[in-house]
């Protein structure tokens, strides 16, 4: 079977269907619809105290939507990406669109993390995070479900669970669930989306 073109439109259907895609080790993009999602409460991420103590200090500066492509690239691993030039293109055009969106977390003018994803009606699917500094892809996460919640999202899809995200407080439902609340979800408009 012909492998389709990556493309904005692509995406957005394919996300409105409860799928995503990945980039594999042949650099071929393969599409996931997993039988449980990982989803985190949008009343907000599990902060625990020292975590929490690091946001009070105020040692990190967080913003939205300033440094897309810089957070993409920050989330390509040493190894075994799924993140590819390909995709870097067409979720930054996707940004450019007004439906890709980015927190990012600085220490000085230096970029230490930051969490990217896109915004489909009421939903936010967070795509992946990195830190440089000791904390700052958990301040990304925290600040962007936060920021999501004050814009009328109902959603904040983590895909695929791990044990990182469980200790962050994620949580998995069915498929057929995420479908059923993704469905509404889509019908919401927010500034985001």
């Amino acid at each position: 079977m012909e492998e389709l073109e990556l493309t904005p439109w692509l995406i957005r259907y394919a996300y409105e269907e409860g799928a995503f895609p990945m980039t594999m080790e042949d650099e071929s993009v393969q599409w996931f619809q997993p039988r449980y999602r990982a989803l985190f409460p949008i009343e907000g991420i599990h902060v625990s105290r020292s975590l929490a103590k690091e946001i009070r200090r105020g040692r990190f500066r967080v913003t939205f939507d300033t440094a897309f492509e810089e957070v993409m690239r920050g989330c390509l691993r040493p190894s075994g990406n799924w993140i590819s030039e390909e995709f870097i293109r067409v979720y930054t055009l996707i940004h450019h669109q007004g439906w890709g969106h980015s927190c990012e977390v600085w220490m000085d003018d230096r970029l230490v993390g930051g969490v990217y994803g896109i915004a489909i009606g009421g939903c936010f699917c967070a795509e992946s995070m990195f830190h440089r500094e000791t904390n700052a892809s958990k301040v990304a996460l925290s600040a962007m479900v936060d920021q999501c919640r004050e814009l009328g999202f109902v959603i904040f899809d983590a895909q695929i669970m791990n044990p990182h995200l469980a200790s962050l407080g994620a949580y998995e439902v069915p498929h057929v669930e995420y479908m059923s609340r993704l469905q509404g979800a889509i019908a919401i408009t927010t500034p985001w989306s």
